[in-house]
């Protein structure tokens, strides 16, 4: 209210001011991460999702190249396979074990040390948005030294723990602010070492991303560092409110949120685990790890009945949400790590693309799989959660135990 700002494309007063008001923030960004202005670029992005495109878009696969991911990834990294294999490079997937759906660490060795490219690109979520799983950052370090670049999805892990980019340094970083402190929405971030980034070849152009363009000659020159991947006018009025965001989280400690949110998930986890039906049989099936080594705030499970039937997770959804509790059903965008969880087959997967000529819908994917469960209950844990909330959930999911 007390400042008039503009497009940030241009050099007048407006203009400026919105300049100015970005660059601070984009040091802030640094500042948070611990991320030196001279390795690291910030460039922000409509979510994280954009940002993981933004990568998987412009990265130069060609024919023998690889790109190398965990089955457990959100489905913004699968997507990128669709890019690597339009140019001829090779996918793998590295699987999970079902106890934990942690990837076996000496696969992940195997993999990174056997696969050969010219160029080789690794993905993986420093923490699972189905399991919450964490997976080791030690991985980066160990793809670098055969050769590999490294794309780390931060989106689900920042919220709750401390990324120090000047010990730990993924070539990419994509992440979302409004998962770190609620508002403003609609914001992402890339963060990329300045030599990865000049490795990234954009497939187009918009404005505000180049330097010169010419109609007649055919010809354009992009902009230099981060405006050649921000396309059209930046949110900049929503951009510098990442400020108050981080201050937040400054005045609590990122620490002190790690420890508050693995001993109510610890708590949770304890809870939930010690429900059982009037016959003895347990109420709840967890998904990954029962203990909170290395392990986030992602709790993901299924309810059964007393006769060991899985309950619908659409049924517990709305049993949730008539009790005013807001949580999330289905495979959370993770079919890798929901495939393995529910022990759903390639073969029975495939059977159903056949079936239904492709054009599959997710009420045909249910009815396809006979007897099995395709999704399951997800609840997350974060800075405004407190005891209330998970004594609160214990109480519900007590209900279904008769």
């Amino acid at each position: 209210t007390a400042g008039v700002f503009g497009n940030p494309h241009s050099a007048n007063p407006t203009s400026q001011a919105t300049t100015q008001l970005i660059d601070a923030t984009r040091d802030r960004v640094r500042r948070w991460f611990n991320a030196s202005p001279d390795e690291y670029a910030v460039i922000f992005t409509p979510n994280a999702s954009g940002a993981l495109k933004a990568v998987g878009e412009s990265y130069p696969f060609e024919c023998g190249d690889q790109f190398l991911l965990t089955f457990d990834n959100h489905n913004s990294v699968n997507g990128i396979r669709e890019y690597d294999r339009a140019r001829g490079a090779t996918t793998t997937y590295i699987p999970l074990r079902l106890f934990d759906l942690r990837a076996d660490e000496a696969r992940v060795e195997y993999c990174l040390e056997k696969c050969e490219g010219v160029r080789k690109l690794f993905a993986y979520p420093a923490q699972s948005n189905f399991s919450g799983v964490q997976h080791p950052l030690s991985w980066i370090e160990l793809a670098h030294e055969h050769g590999w670049d490294v794309l780390l999805d931060a989106a689900a892990f920042v919220p709750t723990n401390a990324l120090d980019l000047s010990v730990h340094k993924p070539d990419y970083v994509a992440l979302s602010f409004y998962k770190m402190f609620g508002y403003p929405t609609g914001i992402g971030a890339l963060l990329a070492r300045h030599e990865a980034l000049a490795k990234l070849h954009r497939p187009w152009f918009a404005g505000g991303t180049i330097e010169v363009v010419s109609v007649q000659a055919d010809r354009h020159v992009f902009a230099h560092g981060e405006a050649a991947f921000e396309d059209g006018t930046p949110n900049y009025l929503a951009v510098p409110a990442l400020e108050y965001g981080f201050e937040l989280l400054e005045s609590v400690g990122v620490d002190t949120i790690r420890k508050r949110v693995a001993l109510l998930t610890g708590w949770l986890i304890e809870s939930l685990m010690a429900i059982r039906h009037p016959n003895g049989r347990p109420l709840v099936r967890l998904y990954g790890p029962a203990d909170m080594h290395e392990r986030g705030g992602t709790i993901t499970m299924n309810f059964y009945d007393r006769d060991s039937r899985v309950i619908d997770h659409r049924a517990v959804e709305l049993a949730a949400s008539q009790a005013n509790i807001s949580l999330r059903t289905g495979c959370f965008c993770n079919p890798g790590a929901g495939e393995t969880a529910l022990t759903i087959s390639k073969d029975e997967i495939l059977t159903c693309f056949t079936r239904h000529n492709n054009e599959l819908t997710l009420d045909d994917f249910r009815l396809c799989i006979d007897g099995k469960s395709t999704g399951a209950v997800r609840i997350s844990l974060g800075i405004v959660s407190n005891f209330a909330d998970v004594w609160r959930f214990i109480r519900f999911a007590r209900t279904f135990a008769s």
